[in-house]
């Protein structure tokens, strides 16, 4: 960045950390719509999160998202982002959203990396994102809109999501969402034959990565927490996933992962991500799941990437029909 630049963006963020103090001191907490700019007024309401309470407008309507359980989490409670950060640079915005639900969203960056002067130009009334993506920035971030952090991603997301209603001033949308939800996990495992019938049925989620070992996932994930909603069972390898996470193997130790059902994902290039050999390796071809032809490829950003229940309600449907097709 140059002096120059580095001097607009110094002004720009003192601006904005005056204009903000302005709202605050002008609003209150009462009040129907939070619509418009922040120094229309339209009342504020206060939400914990992770770095303390934050006061934030009661209906925000410019949302910036720095990760994907926070964009499926504003896309499931009908509110689109004016912006949103990317996996990589060439990635889209979470490919089992539909493309009227992401048109028009600007990338402001990739995850854990945002742009903060592009962030600044949407003029965000809020800012959704964890502290495990976006500590550091904090600050910074806290100067163009208010910010929202959740502790981390992954196995807290139903706890995330209502801190991301509760943010967006969607609590309401939120409980229909979550009864949705658990309803058709009822149904799902009712399909499979009931609580009995699910439990004895073991199921292992692998995860393919460029660069890195094969993980099978754990008992403390996203994924994790919707296999066990259901009822499903899980082998015993999954016992011994650093902090409950995932076993990471190599290729030559695929088979501890095999169980009744195997879901797979890649992340990058299949073939750098060690997937292509290792499904025609013998150990791959005599695991019990592949002998019964249950073996299931499914989408990475699906069923990895979005941690939230729009994800998890087509993830649901997916587990549903790949286990009740024997």
């Amino acid at each position: 960045m140059t002096s120059t630049r580095r001097k607009a963006w110094a002004l720009g963020s003192l601006l904005l950390v005056g204009s903000l103090g302005l709202t605050a001191c002008g609003s209150s907490d009462s009040g129907k719509d939070g619509a418009g700019s922040g120094e229309s007024g339209g009342g504020t309401h206060t939400v914990k999160t992770a770095m303390g309470d934050v006061k934030v407008k009661n209906a925000p309507k410019r949302v910036v998202v720095l990760d994907t359980a926070e964009l499926d989490s504003a896309i499931t409670l009908g509110v689109k982002p004016v912006g949103a950060t990317q996996a990589t640079p060439d990635a889209g915005f979470l490919d089992y959203l539909p493309e009227s639900q992401v048109k028009g969203i600007k990338s402001v960056g990739e995850i854990a990396n945002p742009n903060l002067e592009t962030i600044a130009q949407l003029k965000p009334d809020l800012i959704l994102s964890s502290k495990v993506r976006d500590e550091k920035r904090y600050a910074q971030l806290s100067a163009i809109a208010p910010t929202v952090l959740t502790e981390t991603t992954g196995y807290p997301w139903k706890e995330n999501f209502r801190t991301h209603a509760d943010a967006l001033g969607r609590q309401a949308e939120a409980d229909k969402v979550v009864a949705d939800y658990e309803k058709q996990v009822a149904d799902v495992t009712k399909s499979l034959g009931g609580k009995e019938k699910a439990a004895a049925t073991e199921v292992n989620v692998v995860r393919f990565i460029e660069g890195a070992d094969i993980r099978i996932y754990g008992k403390k994930n996203y994924i994790a927490t919707i296999l066990a909603d259901v009822g499903l069972g899980r082998p015993a390898i999954t016992d011994k996933a650093v902090d409950g996470f995932s076993y990471d193997v190599s290729p030559e130790k695929i088979d501890l992962a095999d169980a009744d059902a195997l879901f797979t994902s890649t992340y990058g290039d299949p073939a750098k991500a060690k997937a292509t050999d290792t499904m025609k390796s013998g150990l791959w071809k005599n695991l019990k799941a592949t002998k019964a032809g249950q073996v299931h490829q499914v989408d990475d950003e699906l069923w990895i990437q979005g941690i939230g229940y729009t994800a998890a309600a087509k993830i649901l449907s997916e587990l549903n029909a790949a286990l009740t097709s024997a």
